[in-house]
């Protein structure tokens, strides 16, 4: 065929307009209705926009537009080129020495960048440092947790291989009854209604002898020991002031603690004088009138003195050595029983009987000056050579002469050692200031038996309470609590030793929570320990708080006067933990009603700003991510701003899912259902922005339920209600506008919320091409009134509504949400 013929043209543009009018794709596209001479002009067209513009044309097109508002170009980009600004702070390059302006210039220049450099090197090292000490302060307190833990699981050791059935017990056991045993449900029964006293504002009984009272009905001798020691210890003048250093320091507090504690070992060596005598009343012949004088002759019948201990020096008394006699007596704490003896001999005692007399009515039974330096002379020329132990004895408990013998012939059980050691201490000023010279302190004596002897001398493991009674009797106090603390089954009994102490303001405390459990300050004197009291009690309460979160919270009450290292109330920081790894939020912080009432929970009890609490924990529970939990929780503690705020995060995350039974979106959509009813009913208000996006998600939720459900009319509905989407062009710049004042939640929703609008109308599309429904914008038939291509043009021109829409939004929407909108605009034309 020969294409330059002019008819044979004509006939192939003919049949080719045939072709293209009978063609049929059996898609949905619309055919084509176009010529091929529509077609050219039409490319031709869209050439013409798309075609690029030369570079020339568009500067002076530029110049044009700039110079009619008065700009001049030339100068414009002179000035521009010049504020080209350096990446880096570096100073700028020198000048030449006769340009002194421009020299200025760059000094003044460099000087400032100088600074600008230094700034930000220390705003990086400050920030860096920061940096380091919250991760180290956050890995302290999980290192912490962690032996509190440990410690407190009820296991000294930690097996690595557990098998299987046990551990299935263990996990039983832990779920269905409690972890106290029998004794520490005792001491919590005490703790519980000390605690009632003290909530009650009642007078406040003393702590020791109720857990004194309580330990005798244990039945076991070693515990009861342990109370009876301490409730005598703790009998000392009422304390003046906070610093417990300054008062465990203080002369008439040491001499109270070396009284009580020689008083302790003069009871029960009386009761072991009387038990023994018991046990052997024959050879007892006790007789006579009742009184320490006769019981000593009575034990001397019993177990008289050895021959190779000497002690017949100065003669007999009824047939025992005289020195003996006074010693016993002296050793069962009764002077005038001693005086007694002397009595009977003072003429074989020279001038002993008047340094006696004077002991006995001194209220501090110290000698005077002269009397002291007397009885030291006598006994440095004589008595210290003599072959009598008891008289040597004697003279260095009456005259505190050379406090470094031991007098081990006598003194060869640690509660006689320790007698003697007691008598020996001096805690005049003058004595106590004087620590290079002979005075024997109570501080010499606790750094021999803590740090020269220590803990392996006294076979602390194998005998638990005699290394216990030795720290105590000598006022080491945190040291002791800390020994006894190693022990498992003596745990309970070291923490309510730390209790009693703490009540009475005696326990020296650690700067620091996450201290050691014991401790030594450097401007502390030697050897003062300090006990992290707090640490202590976490440990202890961390085997059963899963079990009896009620119990723990009683320990913790004991804490409410102390502060964490950011300064926070103790008591509320260990309640918020309890709540979040219990997660007894009803029980403990209460719950609330369907009239928005709280009902009151454990905490309330203790009369604390529970609220506070309750948003503590609240907090402490939104940090750690759970925030379901603190919706509830902020919701308890009236802050609806938080609730909303949280509530709009969480169901921004879901809002566009198909719901599904006992999913994340079901769960959260009654929660936030039941929160907006509530709140409406109260009139509670948050702000603005919070309660609109709130309720407006609400809103969404329904509406992608109903898109999900295929409901396609009643969604369409409700967005249109909800005035989020542009109907028609004449819309979309108004709500363009609007969208700059949605928040981030709704925002993230926008793609979700365009697509399904979208597939919605391309589904009305599609139905209405295929049928001929009832044409909603006349109400008659489409086929009666030729409305059918109305009501398309009508969708179409939603839709191209829409992607006017997407395309000016200031807001990125993802690539695949921009391709998929326009290809369902495509489909739709």
């Amino acid at each position: 065929m020969d294409i330059d013929d002019p008819g044979d043209f004509i006939d192939l543009q003919q049949q080719a307009e045939q072709l293209t009018a009978e063609m049929d794709s059996g898609t949905d596209l619309p055919p084509v209705e176009r010529t091929l001479q529509q077609i050219l002009q039409a490319g031709e067209r869209l050439l013409s926009r798309i075609a690029p513009v030369s570079q020339d044309a568009t500067d002076v097109k530029a110049s044009i537009l700039l110079g009619t508002k008065g700009y001049d170009i030339p100068k414009i980009s002179q000035k521009l080129e010049g504020l080209s600004a350096a990446k880096t702070y570096e100073p700028l390059e020198p000048v030449r020495d006769t340009d002194i302006q421009g020299f200025l210039k760059n000094e003044r220049e460099n000087a400032l960048l100088a600074v600008i450099e230094q700034t930000r090197r220390s705003t990086f090292e400050e920030t860096e440092q920061h940096h380091w000490e919250c991760l180290e302060n956050e890995w302290e307190r999980e290192k912490q947790k962690i032996l509190n833990a440990l410690l407190g699981s009820g296991h000294e050791t930690i097996d690595f291989q557990p098998e299987t059935e046990s551990f299935l017990t263990d996990t039983i056991t832990m779920k269905g009854r409690s972890n106290l045993d029998e004794i520490e449900m005792a001491y919590a029964k005490q703790v519980y209604a000390y605690n009632e006293k003290v909530i009650g504002g009642s007078i406040l009984p003393n702590l020791a002898e109720i857990f004194t009272d309580m330990a005798k009905t244990l039945d076991d001798k070693n515990v009861s020991d342990i109370w009876e020691m301490v409730s005598c210890m703790v009998n000392i003048p009422v304390a003046i002031g906070d610093n417990t250093l300054a008062r465990r320091l203080d002369r008439k507090v040491q001499q109270a603690f070396v009284q009580n504690a020689k008083k302790y070992l003069e009871q029960t060596y009386t009761k072991f004088i009387t038990n023994t005598i018991s046990g052997n009343l024959q050879r007892a012949l006790l007789g006579g009138v009742p009184g320490t004088y006769n019981m000593v002759r009575s034990y001397l019948n019993i177990r008289p003195v050895s021959p190779t201990h000497g002690g017949l020096e100065d003669g007999t008394v009824d047939g025992h050595p005289t020195w003996a006699m006074i010693y016993y007596c002296l050793r069962c704490g009764d002077l005038k029983a001693a005086q007694q003896v002397v009595q009977k001999t003072a003429h074989q005692l020279g001038d002993f009987s008047q340094f006696l007399q004077e002991y006995s009515s001194s209220r501090d039974y110290r000698l005077s000056h002269g009397t002291e330096t007397k009885i030291h002379l006598q006994y440095r020329r004589v008595v210290k050579n003599s072959t009598d132990p008891f008289k040597k004895a004697v003279y260095c408990v009456i005259g505190q002469c050379d406090p470094n013998e031991d007098h081990a012939e006598i003194a060869d059980k640690i509660d006689d050692y320790l007698w003697l050691k007691l008598s020996q201490i001096q805690t005049d000023p003058a004595s106590t200031d004087d620590s290079t010279g002979d005075h024997f302190t109570l501080q010499k004596l606790q750094t021999l038996l803590y740090e020269n002897y220590g803990e392996s001398h006294f076979n602390g493991y194998q005998q638990p309470f005699l290394y216990f009674q030795v720290l105590v009797l000598t006022a080491q106090f945190e040291a002791a609590i800390e020994f006894l603390s190693r022990i498992e089954k003596l745990r309970c009994h070291a923490v309510h030793v730390a209790l009693v102490l703490y009540q009475l303001k005696l326990l020296l405390l650690s700067h620091t929570s996450q201290a050691q459990l014991l401790s030594k300050e450097p401007a502390d004197p030697a050897p003062i320990r300090r006990l992290n009291f707090a640490r202590q009690i976490m440990m202890y309460t961390r085997k059963f708080e899963e079990t009896d979160p009620r119990d723990a919270l009683q320990y913790f009450y004991f804490l409410r006067e102390l502060k964490t290292n950011q300064n926070e109330n103790l008591f509320m920081t260990c309640v918020s933990e309890l709540v979040r790894e219990t997660k007894e939020y009803e029980m403990l912080l209460g719950c609330l009603e369907k009239d928005g009432s709280r009902r009151p929970g454990a905490v309330d009890k203790f009369q604390a700003d529970t609220m506070k609490i309750i948003e503590l924990v609240a907090r402490d529970t939104e940090a750690k991510g759970a925030f379901e939990d603190a919706v509830r929780l902020y919701d308890l503690a009236k802050k609806p701003n938080k609730v909303l705020e949280l509530l709009n995060h969480l169901l921004s995350q879901v809002v566009t899912q198909p719901s599904a039974p006992l999913s994340n979106k079901d769960r959260l959509k009654t929660l936030a259902h039941s929160i907006a009813e509530r709140y409406r009913g109260q009139g509670l208000e948050s702000t603005k922005s919070n309660t609109s996006s709130f309720y407006l998600l609400l809103d969404l939720l329904t509406f992608f339920d109903l898109y999900h459900e295929g409901s396609h009319e009643q969604a369409l509905e409700v967005i249109r209600q909800l005035q989020i989407l542009p109907w028609t062009a004449d819309d979309v710049e108004h709500k363009v506008n609007s969208f700059r004042y949605y928040t981030d939640e709704i925002r993230r929703s926008l793609p979700d919320i365009l697509l399904a609008t979208m597939n919605m109308l391309y589904s009305q599309y599609k139905n209405t091409k295929n049928t001929a429904p009832q044409n909603p914008l006349s109400g008659k038939s489409q086929k009666e009134d030729g409305g059918k291509e109305t009501f398309l043009n009508y969708l179409r021109s939603q839709a191209r509504a829409m992607i006017m829409f997407a395309g000016m939004l200031p807001y990125r929407l993802p690539g695949d949400t921009n391709a998929r909108l326009v290809q369902i605009e495509v489909l739709m034309n």
